[in-house]
C-alpha cells in the first residue's frame, strides 16, 4: 500500500495516519517535511507519538521528511507488543516495506536505538545513516537489567511526570527549566492524541 503525500508543518498539527502492512497489522503514523531518503525515528521504553518532543521534531524536518511511528503492539498500532528486540526490529521493517522506503535514515533513542542496531543488522540495505541515542549493547551475564533508579522513576503503572524529570534531564535549575519546557511541548497536543502505553506493553518491552 502506497503512504500518502507528506504533511508540511509543525509536529504538534501532524495527523494521525495508519498504515496496514503485509502482517496485518495497522501502523499508527505521523510524517511531516519532504526529501529524501526520509529520516525515521524509534521511540524510548514505553513511548508512543506523543512523546517526541515537537521542538526537536520541528527542528529535524527543516530539510527532511520525518517520520514517527508506533510499532506493532504500542499506541494506537494494533498487535500485541512483542518482548524481544529482534521481533520489534522485524515489525519495524514491515511497516518500512508497507511505507515502500528503500533506504532511510534512522534515529533510534533508548529502546529505539536497539531496535535501529536490529534493523541494520537484518536488513543492512534499507539504513543509510544510524543515529543512536542512549544507547547500549546486548545484555549479557551480569549486565542485563535496568537501573532500580531509572524503572522507579519511568516503570510505574501511571505517568510520572518527576520520575521523567529525574530520568532525562539533571538536578540542576537550567535543567529542570529545559525538562519543564519540554514536558509543555509534549502534553501540547489537545486533540488525536496516541493511546498510552498500557501495561502489558510495559511489560513486554
Amino acid at each position: 500500500m502506497t503512504a500518502t503525500t507528506p504533511t508540511t508543518g509543525g509536529y504538534v498539527a501532524a495527523p494521525n495516519r495508519v498504515l496496514r502492512a503485509v502482517n496485518g497489522i495497522d501502523y499508527a503514523y505521523r510524517e511531516i517535511g519532504e526529501g529524501s531518503p526520509p529520516l525515521v525515528l524509534l521511540q524510548h521504553f514505553r513511548g508512543n507519538l506523543d512523546n517526541w518532543d515537537p521542538a526537536l521534531i520541528d527542528g529535524l524536518v527543516s530539510n527532511r521528511r520525518v517520520v514517527t511511528f508506533d510499532n506493532m503492539g504500542v499506541g494506537e498500532s494494533t498487535g500485541s507488543t512483542p518482548s524481544t528486540m529482534s521481533q520489534m526490529a522485524i515489525d519495524a521493517i514491515t511497516f518500512l516495506d508497507a511505507m515502500e522506503f528503500v533506504e532511510i535514515d534512522i534515529l533510534g533513542f533508548s529502546i529505539g536505538s536497539f531496535i535501529a542496531q536490529e534493523i541494520a543488522l537484518i536488513r543492512p540495505s534499507v539504513v543509510r545513516r544510524l543515529v543512536l541515542a542512549s544507547s547500549a549493547p546486548r545484555g549479557a551475564a551480569g549486565m542485563h537489567g535496568w537501573a532500580p533508579g531509572v524503572i522507579q522513576a519511568v516503570g510505574g503503572s501511571a505517568p510520572n511526570p518527576a520520575g521523567y524529570l529525574s530520568v532525562f534531564f539533571t538536578d540542576s535549575a537550567p535543567s529542570r527549566q529545559a525538562g519543564l519546557e519540554t514536558l509543555g511541548r509534549i502534553t501540547a497536543r489537545t486533540e488525536e492524541r496516541d493511546k498510552p502505553t498500557t501495561w502489558q506493553k510495559r511489560q513486554a518491552q
